[in-house]
């Protein structure tokens, strides 16, 4: 459902990318990690089309090196800032899509369709018409998600979805997105460099280091590794995690 070939990405000398190819079988979810400025973000944004990739194939959903609004009607995101619009209430945030284009819905089947996917993810009806600001980061977030998941695609894409947020609440969303990627069977790609995630949310990992797949493996894997330096940003992680 999510492939990509040999992608390279530079900005001047700058080399983010050189040669990234990983794969993602339907219903799978892989979380991508690796530090600061390894290149996550980039990778993200050159599979959304969001960057032009400077070479190599993407190929999500059957499209074939596709074009932001070729993706539209079969990917969601979850963004880091959770991205949602200030000016608009809840429940037109998450059905934000759903408002505009060809088919767009009739304004009161809309909202009811936001009102049932903020119930999937823990929100209620009371929700809807509040707006962003009077929303706490991990409402938020929930609120981003239920965006996500409005048209049901079956492909999701998670860009740090723990970013700012308290324990708890990383936990609670963390469990909540494996739980809505299960019910979906939808084909999930989260980059994140918590531990928390990894261990909550992946089937397989992969680790982006020095502009390639440096290594990918099971999640049981990526939690007791024998390579040295996945071993190294693991526990680190870990440590940090415990501090």
């Amino acid at each position: 459902m999510i492939a990509a070939a040999d992608l390279t990405k530079s900005f001047g000398p700058n080399a983010v990318l050189r040669g990234v190819s990983l794969q993602v079988a339907r219903g799978e979810s892989l979380v991508v990690i690796g530090g600061s400025g390894t290149g996550k973000s980039v990778l993200l944004k050159c599979l959304l089309g969001l960057e032009p990739p400077d070479g190599g194939q993407v190929t999500i959903a059957g499209l074939h090196q596709p074009r932001p609004q070729d993706l539209a009607r079969h990917v969601g995101m979850l963004f880091q800032g959770s991205a949602l619009f200030d000016s608009l209430p809840v429940w037109q945030n998450v059905a934000f899509r759903m408002l505009r284009g060809r088919q767009r819905m009739a304004r009161a089947a809309a909202r009811d369709l936001a009102v049932e996917k903020l119930a999937r993810v823990g929100l209620g009806a009371d929700v809807a018409d509040l707006y962003p600001a009077a929303l706490s980061g991990g409402m938020q977030k929930r609120v981003g998600l239920a965006r996500a998941i409005a048209g049901d695609p079956p492909v999701l894409f998670f860009d740090e979805p723990t970013t700012g947020l308290d324990p708890v609440t990383a936990g609670r969303i963390n469990r909540l997105i494996r739980a809505v990627v299960t019910e979906m069977g939808a084909t999930a790609l989260t980059i994140t460099h918590d531990m928390r995630t990894l261990r909550d949310v992946a089937d397989r990992v992969a680790m982006l280091r020095d502009g390639v797949i440096h290594w990918q493996g099971s999640r049981d894997a990526a939690l007791d590794p024998h390579d040295p330096l996945m071993r190294e940003f693991v526990t680190g992680g870990e440590a940090e995690r415990q501090g």
